[in-house]
């Protein structure tokens, strides 16, 4: 315990560090904290790596939901506390003089703060990205190739390394991570990656085996929960300190509670198997027009666009268990719209266009 405290006190010393001397960079540590922010990995990465490749984008939302499902039981284990609120209630600093740092719309994370989520995120849904483009020129025989296949190699991971270190500073300048939170957040991300690069099971997964998946991971999820709370545990104990602690009451928002991020991706899992395993899947993707570089282009547009507009639906969070629902089918829609729905109008759209010229 001392030495935890310890450990939390030198972060708040680095925290207020950067408070100080980075405020120039205020804006574009916000920014790179909303690049972090998990569910840009179903709007935004998904998106363009499905149309431009089935296999990556496939695993990508694989590695994050099954990554973020990690954090999430790591983060009911490890207890960890976010500095915004720790700084408040510690008794290491003498005479009350507890140190102030500055709170931001985006710092009152109501969930555990250990491992961070945005930098397990990141890290692994970039893992996937870096890998996979360099899968392509690893390929490459002749010497001339080896080495663009090297310089491509050290710029691509140079990207990797700059992306996250600058999403872990931005999650400690609001105040909503200590250093070591960010620290083992990155490598817990790189380890789920590693671990589905060699997981090939999951391209030719059926509806029933997303279904069980889904199953086992929220009935492991909840009965963890209630075993914990039956042994009076409360492993929703953070809530209430992120409530009585966040400066401005209307930051608290339910969409950062454990359970909104499980039943989140439970729902992108599900949306995805739905959409792989649909008839109009078959029909678009895997036909004729697949292969059209018009296809893709016209799919990645339309399902950007798409995606986009959900952005406007505002799920109601003044019923608990009907915001979990709604968010549950909310995300169940994008990855079914990127997969199914969009490529299947594509390709009538196209077919009508063929068809007119003829």
């Amino acid at each position: 315990s001392i030495k935890m405290d310890l450990l939390h006190s030198n972060g708040v010393l680095i925290i207020q560090h950067l408070q100080r001397d980075y405020r120039a960079y205020q804006d574009f540590l916000n920014f790179m904290s909303h690049v972090g922010d998990p569910r840009n990995i179903f709007s935004i990465y998904f998106p363009l790596w499905f149309q431009l490749n089935q296999v990556v984008g496939t695993k990508m939302i694989w590695v994050a939901v099954i990554g973020d499902w990690f954090n999430l039981i790591f983060k009911w284990i490890l207890f960890g506390h976010r500095p915004y609120w720790w700084v408040q209630e510690t008794m290491i600093y003498p005479n009350q003089s507890s140190p102030c740092l500055e709170q931001f719309p985006i710092t009152c994370e109501t969930g555990p703060g250990s491992p961070s989520g945005h930098a397990m995120g990141s890290s692994c849904v970039w893992y996937v990205m870096v890998t996979a483009a360099l899968s392509y020129t690893v390929r490459w025989k002749d010497k001339s190739a080896v080495t663009l296949h090297r310089l491509t190699w050290s710029f691509l991971w140079s990207i990797f390394w700059i992306i996250q270190i600058s999403v872990c500073i931005s999650r400690v300048f609001i105040a909503t991570h200590f250093p070591h939170q960010v620290v083992l957040g990155v490598f817990a991300g790189i380890l789920v990656a590693e671990a589905f690069e060699h997981t090939p099971a999951i391209q030719t997964a059926s509806l029933r085996m997303y279904i069980k998946t889904n199953l086992f991971l929220f009935i492991f999820a909840l009965g963890f929960y209630l075993s914990l709370k039956l042994l009076d545990i409360d492993l929703l104990w953070s809530v209430p300190k992120a409530k009585k602690w966040c400066a401005n009451p209307d930051w608290i928002n339910i969409d950062t509670t454990p359970f909104a991020g499980l039943v989140r991706n439970l729902g992108a899992l599900f949306g995805l198997g739905l959409g792989i395993n649909s008839e109009m899947f078959f029909t678009s993707c895997k036909g004729k027009n697949s292969c059209k570089i018009s296809f893709r282009i016209l799919c990645i547009a339309a399902s950007l666009a798409t995606l986009q507009l959900y952005n406007f639906v505002k799920i109601p969070t003044h019923t608990e268990y009907l915001f979990y629902i709604l968010s549950f089918c909310k995300s169940a829609a994008m990855p079914l719209t990127v997969v199914a729905l969009v490529p299947y109008c594509v390709h009538l759209l196209m077919r009508t266009t063929e068809k007119k010229l003829n």
